[in-house]
């Protein structure tokens, strides 16, 4: 590997929003990972740590947000004591793979006190300036790493709509070359991803 690339994003919210955006991102990974067939096997929901930023009063609060924006998804999830980052609480979602083993991929985070820190302001709706809190999020973490585990997980035979060459045209003969490029066209116009194979061998050692 000689780069990694993670999706990160940070959502800036006003507190009353944290609740609905919490909930809107665990449906997104519940959907997500339902696309590639990775079955979530564990969440963890990890609390304030004895070093921490900020007060104890919005650490609670934080901490109530994900609780309930977890139990409204239906998602069963495990308590991490002490194991918040030191700037807010966070949720580990893990997987299992298609041979039951574990990864952990999407983490959910709040941070009460990066906005704090950059002076960030709002304009709330009575017209005064307010700080924000910042979601940080990643649904598929390192997209590398992601990559490697749904090698691993399909044992390389990937669905048709995520494999890098979706149809592949095996000529029987040379007779055949010309019809399969007209074939190979039709495809490629429908934005199906295809190859020929017109090497000089039987059909039995192409397939192979």
């Amino acid at each position: 590997v000689r780069s990694l690339s993670q999706d990160d994003t940070h959502i800036f919210v006003r507190p009353d929003q944290i609740f609905s955006e919490i909930s809107e991102l665990l449906g997104k990974i519940k959907n997500i990972y339902n696309i590639f067939g990775l079955k979530i096997d564990e969440i963890h929901l990890s609390t304030r740590p004895e070093s921490f930023l900020g007060e104890r009063a919005t650490w609670d609060e934080a901490e109530a947000n994900l609780k309930k924006a977890l139990e409204t998804a239906g998602l069963e999830y495990k308590i991490n004591e002490g194991d918040g980052a030191f700037y807010g609480p966070k949720i580990d979602v893990k997987v299992k793979d298609a041979i039951g083993r574990q990864w952990q991929l999407a983490t959910i985070q709040l941070d009460y006190q990066l906005p704090q820190r950059f002076d960030l302001k709002y304009t709330d709706k009575d017209g005064q300036g307010k700080t924000p809190v910042v979601i940080h999020r990643a649904l598929l973490g390192s997209l590398e790493r992601f990559l490697g585990v749904i090698i691993e997980h399909y044992a390389g035979a990937f669905p048709v709509w995520l494999a890098p060459v979706q149809v592949k045209l095996v000529s029987v003969s040379e007779n055949h070359l010309a019809f399969c490029k007209k074939l190979a066209a039709e495809f490629k116009a429908a934005d199906i991803r295809v190859e020929i194979d017109d090497s000089n061998e039987t059909v039995g050692n192409k397939i192979r």
